[in-house]
C-alpha cells in the first residue's frame, strides 16, 4: 500500500516546483538518520527539513553550463513560473555572504534568517500540498503536529528507512525530467547528459579537496588492501548507490582497482571495523578535511546511516565485498560492531 501510494504522488500530482521531490528525499533521510524500524510514529521538525532543503539546493542556485554550441550558462529554472524561491533566496545569501558550502553557511550570524526564509516556504508549499493526488488528499505519510512540527504516521518511517533508495531513485530522476522539461532551462542545458551528477553530486573540486586533505590524514595508503597509492579515488564506505549523500566521514582513499572491484557493495567486517575505529579517533580532523572541501561532517550521522545499511542488507541476505572476488555473507554477527 506504501509503495502504491508512493507511486500515485509521481504519477498524479501537479509538479508545479521541485519542492515535493526534495520533500520526499528530506523525510527519507531523516527516517533513516533519526528514526528506528519499530514502526511507531516519527516526529520531524520543518526547520530540520529546510535545512535539509538547503543543503540540496545550495548547488542548484550556482550557474550550470555545458559549454556546447548555443546554449549559455545560468542558474536553472524549478518552478514552472518565476524561479523558487528556495533557490533564489540561497543565491541571494550566497552573493552576499560568500559562504561556499553549508557548512560554511551555517557559521554566519545571517544563516538563521535564512533558515526562517526557507522553513516557511516548505510549510506553506510541499508540506501543505504533497499528499494531494488524483484530485484528493490524501494524508497517508504525516499530520501537522503543533507549530513546526509533523508527525510521520505509524509505519511511515520504517517504510521509508525500508525503501529509502527507491524514494531516492523515483524523486531524482523526477526532478531531472522536471528541470528538463521546464522551457526556461532549454538555453542552458542543449542535450546536456550531465544535469544530474550537477545537481545530486560532489562537485570535481570538492572530491579533490577531500582526497588531499584524506592522504595527509591517512597517509597514501589504500584504505582496503592498506597498499600504497599513487593514483588514489576517493571512496563512499557506504556505497553511494545505496544512501546518496556526500558526508565527509563516508569517504576514504583507495586503489582505482580495488574501488571498482567493492564497487555498489557493502564492506566486509574487517574493513567496517577499521572504518568504525578511524571515526572514532579522527572524527574532528575529518570534519576539518570536510568543510576545508566543502562537505557536510557529522560522524554520527555516518555511523547512523552505516547501522541502517547493514542492518538492512542483514534483513535482505546481503553479501560484504572483502577483496576481489571474495565476499562474505552479512549476518547477525554485523550487529555487533554497531553495539556501544
Amino acid at each position: 500500500m506504501f509503495l502504491g501510494k508512493l507511486q500515485r504522488i509521481f504519477t498524479e500530482s501537479d509538479f508545479t516546483a521541485t519542492y515535493k521531490f526534495a520533500l520526499l528525499m528530506a523525510l527519507a533521510d531523516l527516517a533513516v538518520e533519526l528514526g528506528a524500524d519499530d514502526g511507531d510514529e516519527f516526529m520531524v521538525s520543518i526547520r530540520q527539513i529546510a535545512e535539509r532543503f538547503i543543503q540540496m539546493y545550495w548547488r542548484h542556485a550556482l550557474p550550470f553550463g555545458t559549454g556546447r554550441p548555443n546554449t549559455f550558462s545560468g542558474v536553472l529554472t524549478q518552478n514552472n513560473g518565476v524561479q523558487a524561491a528556495v533557490v533564489s533566496a540561497i543565491a541571494t545569501f550566497r552573493t552576499r555572504h560568500g559562504a561556499a558550502s553549508p557548512q560554511r553557511a551555517r557559521i554566519l550570524p545571517e544563516y538563521q534568517a535564512l533558515l526562517r526564509s526557507v522553513a516557511q516556504t516548505v510549510s506553506a508549499q510541499p508540506v501543505n500540498y504533497l499528499q494531494n493526488f488524483g484530485g484528493m488528499t490524501d494524508a497517508f505519510l504525516y499530520e501537522r503536529a503543533g507549530a513546526g512540527q509533523l508527525k510521520l504516521k505509524p509505519g511511515v518511517a520504517y517504510c521509508l528507512r525500508r525503501f529509502q533508495p527507491l524514494v531516492q531513485q523515483l524523486s531524482r530522476s523526477h526532478w531531472v525530467e522536471h528541470i528538463k522539461r521546464n522551457r526556461r532551462n532549454t538555453g542552458i542545458l542543449g542535450q546536456a547528459d550531465d544535469l544530474e551528477d550537477f545537481l545530486f553530486s560532489a562537485s570535481r573540486q570538492s572530491l579533490l579537496s577531500m582526497g588531499q586533505g584524506l592522504r595527509k590524514l591517512d597517509g597514501s595508503k589504500c584504505f582496503y588492501c592498506t597498499q600504497a597509492l599513487t593514483e588514489a579515488d576517493v571512496d563512499h564506505f557506504v556505497p553511494f548507490s545505496q544512501y546518496p549523500r556526500d558526508l565527509a566521514h563516508n569517504f576514504v582513499l583507495a586503489h582505482p582497482t580495488c574501488n571498482r572491484s567493492k564497487s555498489d557493495t557493502l564492506a566486509a567486517g574487517p574493513h567496517l571495523e577499521r572504518w568504525l575505529e578511524r571515526i572514532g579517533r579522527h572524527a574532528d580532523a575529518i570534519k576539518e578535511v570536510g568543510m576545508a572541501a566543502g562537505m557536510l561532517a557529522d560522524a554520527q550521522v555516518s555511523l547512523k546511516i552505516a547501522a541502517w545499511g547493514y542492518t538492512t542488507a542483514i534483513a535482505r541476505g546481503g553479501s560484504a565485498w572483502l577483496a576481489p572476488s571474495r565476499y562474505e555473507a552479512i549476518d547477525q554477527r554485523y550487529n555487533a560492531y554497531f553495539i556501544p
